[in-house]
This record gives structure tokens, C-alpha cells and sequence, in this order.
């Protein structure tokens, strides 16, 4: 009892769950506009440090890579020393090292900053699903709480081409780093004031080796996700990457089957609420990630937008999302989760299968309609799906269980990328020669031959397009089906906060 009295007086001295929830969206937000904010300064940093497009890939890719292996670390580290003190003490790191990384003097230094800002944003993801998940105690409002977090991540992704367009349009490629000193900073006051002191969930040593294997095994497979495409996905690096991700990922199992304390307990995988949330997971994000890549792509090599004007076309999707995600919730309490994931997904595709017909000559108002049902059906699914991953473990594996979501989320999303570009790419060469069988040239003058060898690419690649933006859709009607006949929903007792029990046990 004095256990529950004190953690009642730290909520109260922390504020209200919902300024707990305004804090951590802040730092959910900064983080996941650095993962896309940057790509579009890329252009202007290959100039300033004179370096290559195949060296500039590195920017993202050493992000990426970081950030994946150490999600589930951190989440981990905050089962075991709370919450709080990580993201905290993440949030100081990720600051400071935007700051360094604006002042980057060369390319190595901007790389090595780059590395450790995915290190430290790591933290933020588990340990913000889970102090929400410890700060609600009504499972309704935390499931409605979970639905507006989870949206905050795709609405970052949606924010940041338009946020970075606008930066590198109109002031310096190291104003994409600078921005994140003033939000930071407002978020670190919020952190102070409203996140509660929080207790460790659990006792014991952290599993130093067992991260170390765990990094081998995700770095390879991120690695080979994210550059495979450039290498070829049977060269040597790639083989090198596909043995490195068996190898290391047998030797994790093998420890962290042993160990008292695993970074990642492999019996959550029994677990079929936990299994079929990140198959849900991973292949809407791959739809999501994979689609959103390619379209500010498409708007600026067919219709000459800007990065600003690119960023623009996704503000109805960002809308859309933020007003479904609190739908989404409240659905989800009402019916089965299966039934509400489904539907949302069914919606996405539905936006995706509008966008199959691109055309040169489309307009910003042809994209509002699509995106819109794409963010109302991504909205209506990402909430019921979050709460599921918090409600059906014990409290002690909340921080695990997040980590192990979004770690799922970000490979899932990099496996989209990676496969539609590399389908597009396949696609363009078959279609060229497709569309120059069937082609008739009325002329043999160079003019005429070099304006039709023009007008053959630009319609293969615009039938590619329009098949990816199909295989997009197909791969949410196929997660639909998916999360209708495999997504299951337990609510452990374990994951409820001490207050909730004790009000269970009063009223019983």
C-alpha cells in the first residue's frame, strides 16, 4: 500500500497524464523529423564537403542504423533504471549532439554526429510508450492516449520534408540540425516539469553481451536493407550482411534464451497478441514508408516541385491522421481491434490504389483525396495496435515490448523502402523496352529520336509508378487480412498499473 501512496504522490507532483503524454509527443516528433528532415540537405552538404552521392547515403544510413540497434537496448535500460532517467538524460544527448552535429567541420565529423544522434534518439520511442502506458491507469484513455502518441510518428515523417524544405530552401543545410535546439530545449522544460520519477520494473544486471550480439545481428540486416539496393543484393557485401544477420542473430537467441535478464525474452513470442501485432506492424509500415518515399520523388522529378512545395502535399495526410488516431482508440474499445485495424488498413489502400494513375499533369488538389484515406485508415489502425502491445505483457516488459514495436516498425519501414525502390527500378527497364515495342516514330531526325527516347522513359517510369503505388495498396489489403484472421488481444494483469489493481481489487 505504501508503494501505490507514493506512487500516486509522484504522479501528482509530475502533473496529469496528459502533459505526461504533451511531453513525450514533443520529443517523439523532434526525433522522428530527424530521420526525414535531413535527406532533403543532402544535395547541399555533397557541395559544401565535396563529397558523392554513394558517400552521402552514409548520412542516413548511419542514422539508421544506430537508431535500430539501440531501440531495444534502450527500452531495456528503462525496464531496469526507469523510464524517466533515459529519456531524460537522451534527450540532453540528442540536443547537444544536433548542436555539434550543425557545426560539423567535415564530412567524418558530421557522420560521427550523425551516428551518435540515432544512438541517443533511440531512447526516446520505448521509453515514451512506456511511460504512457505506466501513467494511465483507465485502459481507455491509455489506449487513447497510446492512438495520439503512435500518430505523432507518422506525422513527423509527414512534417519533415516540408519543415526541411523550407530550411534548406531559405537558410543553411546546418539549420536542419540547429532547429532542434529551441524545440529540444521546450521539450527538456516539459520533461522536468511533468514526467513522473518513475521506479524500475525490474532488477538485475543488464545483458552487456547480449547487446553486443543484438547489435551485429540488426546492424547487418539494416545495413544490407538500406544499401543492398546500390550494392546488389547478391554482391559480396550483401552476402557478407546475409551471413552476418543468421550469425549473430542464432548466437542471440542462444544467449538471450539463457540469460535471467534479456534485452529481448524470446518467450514474448509466444505470446500471439505480441506475434500478431508486429506481422500487423511490419507490413503496414513497409506499405507506409515504401509509398511515402516514392511520391515526393515523383512530385519532384515529373511535376518540378520544390522539397517546400513536396512537403506540402502531405498536410492532409498529417491531418487526417492526428483527427482518426483518437477514432481509432475509441473504436478499438468498442469492437474487437481486429475489426478497427482492418478497416484502416483497407482505407490506406484505397488511398494508394488512387495514385496508380500519375500523371504529369496532376495538380496538388489530385492528392488530397488519396493521402487524406491514407492517413484516416494509418490513424485508425496504429492505435489499437500500440495498446495491444502494452496491454498483453507484465509492466516489467512494457519498456521491452515497445522497443521490440518500434524496432519492428523501423526495419518494417526500411524493408519497404528497399524492396519499392528496387521494383521501381526493375520496373523502369522492363517498361522501357515495353513502351519502345510499341512505339512509332514519325521522323529519323536526331531531334525528333532524342525527344522520343525522352518521351519512352518518362512514360516507363510513369507506368512503374503508377504498378508501385499498386503493389502498395495490395501490401495493406494483405495486412488487413492479415491483423482480420491473426490479431489477438490479451490484457495481462501484470500490465496494469499498481493503482488500477488495487481499484480492481476494491471493487471486487
Amino acid at each position: 500500500m505504501a508503494g501505490i501512496v507514493e506512487r500516486e504522490k509522484t504522479h501528482r507532483l509530475a502533473g496529469h497524464p496528459w502533459l505526461v503524454l504533451s511531453t513525450v509527443m514533443v520529443g517523439t516528433l523532434l526525433i522522428g523529423l530527424d530521420r526525414t528532415v535531413v535527406n532533403l540537405a543532402v544535395p547541399n552538404i555533397m557541395s559544401d564537403f565535396g563529397i558523392t552521392v554513394a558517400t552521402a547515403a552514409w548520412i542516413a544510413t548511419a542514422y539508421i542504423i544506430s537508431n535500430a540497434i539501440f531501440v531495444p537496448v534502450f527500452g531495456k535500460l528503462g525496464d531496469l533504471f526507469g523510464d524517466r532517467i533515459i529519456y531524460l538524460w537522451s534527450f540532453i544527448g540528442f540536443i547537444a549532439v544536433s548542436v555539434l552535429a550543425g557545426l560539423s567541420w567535415n564530412f567524418a565529423s558530421l557522420l560521427f554526429f550523425r551516428l551518435i544522434q540515432g544512438l541517443v534518439g533511440a531512447a526516446v520511442y520505448p521509453t515514451a510508450m512506456s511511460l504512457i502506458a505506466k501513467s494511465f491507469v483507465d485502459t481507455k484513455a491509455r489506449a487513447l492516449a497510446l492512438g495520439i502518441w503512435s500518430s505523432s510518428f507518422a506525422v513527423s515523417a509527414v512534417i519533415g520534408p516540408l519543415l526541411g524544405g523550407y530550411l534548406v530552401d531559405n537558410f543553411s543545410w546546418r539549420w536542419v540540425f540547429f532547429i532542434n535546439l529551441p524545440i529540444g530545449i521546450a521539450g527538456l522544460a516539459m520533461t522536468l516539469l511533468f514526467l513522473p520519477h518513475d521506479r524500475p520494473e525490474e532488477r538485475g544486471a543488464f545483458d552487456w553481451f547480449g547487446a553486443v550480439l543484438l547489435s551485429g545481428a540488426i546492424s547487418s540486416l539494416v545495413l544490407v536493407v538500406d544499401r543492398g539496393q546500390d550494392w546488389g543484393w547478391l554482391s559480396l557485401s550483401s552476402l557478407l550482411c546475409y551471413a552476418g544477420t543468421v550469425l549473430f542473430g542464432a548466437l542471440v537467441y542462444a544467449w538471450e534464451t539463457r540469460h535471467a535478464h534479456p534485452i529481448i525474452d524470446f518467450k514474448l513470442f509466444s505470446n500471439p497478441t505480441i506475434v500478431s501485432v508486429l506481422v500487423v506492424s511490419f507490413i503496414s509500415f513497409g506499405g507506409m514508408m515504401g509509398a511515402m518515399f516514392l511520391l515526393p520523388v515523383f512530385t519532384q522529378a515529373f511535376l518540378h516541385y520544390t522539397a517546400t512545395q513536396s512537403g506540402y502535399i502531405f498536410i492532409p495526410l498529417a491531418v487526417a491522421l492526428l483527427v482518426s488516431a483518437p477514432i481509432g482508440a475509441r473504436l478499438s474499445s468498442a469492437i474487437h481491434p481486429r475489426y478497427t485495424v482492418s478497416l484502416g488498413m483497407l482505407v490506406s489502400a484505397l488511398g494508394l490504389y488512387q495514385l496508380i494513375h500519375l500523371d504529369p499533369t496532376m495538380t496538388a488538389a489530385d492528392f488530397i483525396l488519396p493521402l487524406a484515406l491514407f492517413g484516416v485508415g494509418l490513424g485508425l489502425g496504429m492505435a489499437p495496435l500500440t495498446n495491444a502491445a502494452t496491454t498483453a505483457v507484465p509492466l516489467h516488459e512494457v519498456g521491452m515490448s515497445s522497443g521490440l514495436l518500434n524496432l519492428t516498425r523501423n526495419i518494417g519501414g526500411a524493408f519497404g523502402i528497399a524492396i519499392f525502390g528496387t521494383i521501381l527500378t526493375s520496373l523502369t527497364n522492363a517498361n522501357v523496352l515495353m513502351v519502345a515495342q510499341n512505339s512509332h516514330i514519325l521522323g529519323s531526325a536526331p531531334t525528333i529520336l532524342s525527344e522520343a527516347a525522352q518521351l519512352i522513359i518518362m512514360k516507363a517510369e510513369l507506368l512503374s509508378y503508377g504498378t508501385i503505388f499498386g503493389y502498395a495498396a495490395f501490401s495493406m489489403i494483405v495486412g488487413a487480412l492479415t491483423a482480420l484472421f491473426l490479431l489477438r488481444t490479451t490484457e495481462s494483469k501484470e500490465a496494469l498499473p499498481p493503482e488500477a489493481l488495487a481499484e480492481a481489487a476494491a471493487g471486487g
